[in-house]
């Protein structure tokens, strides 16, 4: 999932640059999740689970959407926090992408990386200095992907928050930026305030109408 230079002096490309390629190379024709993956290489893992949490950033709710990408980022993030190289089902493979969609999807991702990417440098390197390290990283971004798979698409920022814990952690662990890994856990812990928050309240509203039907009775 995670690829570092020998040398730090000659650093990997830009993912920004990487996927705004991608985009132009694929614009015309459908293209399948296998040809993506290749043509990303060593961060094609990485970059896939990237592109499949930014549609969820913005807080508008994409109906039917979260709940298969979350599947995806979880088995994906599983297997690498389990120590096993990255795969993907033959069939899940062979899925066709929407040029028109897949183009947008990737235009966007790569405008938004570029934005973080000009703030991301390698720093707090202990963050991610171990193989340990990364894979206990990459286990919450997997749980951020279970997160995703809820069915709680109507509640606001219910799908934005876990997908910005991916994204920036992602980013962190890719750009090997301790900071942005820091922060991405800070909002982790916000996102989960935010949950308990909402099911409290959920629990509450159980009680008081178990409480007035048995009023009822």
């Amino acid at each position: 999932m995670f690829h570092y230079p020998a040398n730090p002096s000659d650093p990997l490309r830009k993912l920004s640059d990487e996927l705004h390629e991608l985009a132009q190379r694929f614009a015309e024709r459908r293209v399948t999740l296998q040809e993506v993956m290749t043509v990303l290489g060593v961060r094609a893992s990485g970059l896939l689970i990237i592109i499949l949490a930014l549609p969820f950033c913005a807080p508008i709710s994409i109906p039917g959407l979260s709940v298969p990408f979350g599947m995806v980022i979880l088995y994906i993030a599983a297997r690498y926090a389990l120590g096993l190289a990255p795969w993907l089902p033959e069939r899940l493979l062979r899925t066709e992408l929407p040029p028109k969609f897949f183009r947008a999807v990737l235009e966007g991702a790569s405008r938004f990386i570029g934005w973080m990417e000009r703030e991301l440098k390698p720093r707090w390197l202990g963050w991610t200095a171990t193989p340990a390290r990364l894979r206990w990283h990459a286990a919450t971004v997997g749980f951020c992907g279970f997160l995703l798979m809820l069915p709680l698409g109507g509640i606001p920022f219910t799908n934005t928050m876990p997908a910005l814990v991916i994204v920036i952690g992602m980013l962190g662990m890719m750009e090997r930026d301790g900071v942005a890994i820091g922060a991405a856990y800070a909002l982790l812990v916000l996102t989960l305030a935010y949950f308990g928050l909402f099911a409290t309240m959920i629990a509450e509203l159980g009680q008081r109408a178990w409480h007035w039907f048995s009023q009822l009775a």
